[in-house]
């Protein structure tokens, strides 16, 4: 061998060990900035946070990504310089965890992140799955069923939902939709709220959800009914009730005064009195007071089905509540809980 290609040789071999990685276990720590991700919402279909570093590191070699809440977690390396870490156990739909972000990471046999900060991110609520165990539990007017057998009641899987009752109005029908924030999955959150004694916001919080996923589990469903009130302030002015989908009540009823209508729209009923004292401002400015109304049901604001004297029924006489005769008011008030969707069409 000549002394050019004997200098070429060491060379090569130099060249090689310069570029050749080195493991985890060789020398100095190694350090890499890194640029962490975290999605606005968390949710179980979607990774809870990306790291992208300076340069390549493996995903074996990271510590788990401690939330808080404690939360299951494992990193997959998505390229050689990135990573994503993605729950092993469902999020807590409502809760809000505190995801740690890095700015960097220092390696020797294994990896720590350095330059730690925590963003806090709530868990987006899962309507799709609300969809599911609200229908199964009968709250909704829509069946689910699967695509194929769950593991538990509660598990959320893929499925059909099918409308179940093709003889309710089709203002209702067109208010819902499967995975949307709509008044029908309002009014249907509420209702199990009220027979689970919690708090009936309409809105899935931790504890609805823990109850949610218990009673399907253990399969207790709605034990009313689905119940619907439709108002039709065409003249003469009428309201029916629908109880599991057939009009089985009907009477005419009074809504509001041009000065003060009764708002169109679907609203769930969210307060109710027996028997109240109602009082107020007439479009004149006098004042009134009403006691012993009886079998009051609010559902939008100070509009209200309840029972009311008049001379006649039938047109607009109200300050915006929808009157009736006391004997209809009765026969009704029991068929309204919280949750109850009442539609006011024009």
């Amino acid at each position: 061998m000549t002394r050019w290609t004997r200098g070429l040789a060491v060379a090569v071999v130099f060249s090689a060990l310069l570029l050749a990685p080195t493991t985890a276990g060789a020398g100095a720590p190694r350090a890499a900035s890194a640029q962490a991700s975290v999605p606005s919402a968390l949710s179980n279909r979607l990774p809870l946070e990306r790291l992208v570093f300076s340069r390549p590191v493996l995903a074996t070699e990271l510590p788990a990504l401690a939330l808080a809440p404690a939360l299951p977690t494992v990193w997959r390396q998505i390229a050689p310089n990135a990573v994503q870490a993605v729950a092993t156990e469902v999020l807590a739909p409502g809760v809000t965890y505190r995801v740690p972000t890095p700015s960097g990471v220092s390696c020797t046999t294994r990896c720590t992140f350095t330059g730690v900060r925590e963003t806090s991110v709530a868990v987006a609520t899962d309507l799709v799955w609300a969809d599911q165990l609200l229908a199964q539990l009968g709250y909704l007017p829509v069946t689910f069923t699967p695509a194929a057998p769950q593991a538990t009641p509660s598990a959320a899987v893929a499925g059909v939902f099918t409308w179940a009752y093709p003889t309710l109005p089709a203002t209702l029908r067109a208010q819902w939709a499967v995975g949307s924030d709509n008044v029908v999955l309002q009014g249907a959150l509420m209702a199990f709220q009220l027979q689970s004694g919690l708090p009936t916001t309409g809105q899935a919080d931790p504890a609805t959800w823990a109850d949610l996923v218990q009673a399907a589990n253990a399969g207790t469903a709605d034990p009313h009914p689905y119940d619907y009130v439709y108002v039709s302030m065409a003249l003469p002015e009428t309201l029916t009730l629908y109880v599991a989908g057939r009009a089985t009540f009907h009477t005419p009823v009074n809504t509001g005064i041009p000065v003060s209508p009764t708002a169109p729209g679907t609203y769930p009923v969210y307060l109710r009195y027996l028997t109240q004292t109602m009082s107020g401002t007439n479009p004149d400015g006098s004042h009134y007071s009403d006691p012993g109304i009886p079998d009051v049901s609010y559902f939008h604001g100070g509009d209200a089905l309840h029972g009311f004297i008049r001379a006649s029924y039938g047109f607009p006489q109200s300050l915006g509540c929808v009157e009736m005769p006391f004997a209809a008011a009765k026969t009704l008030f029991p068929h309204t809980p919280i949750g109850t969707l009442v539609t006011v069409a024009p």
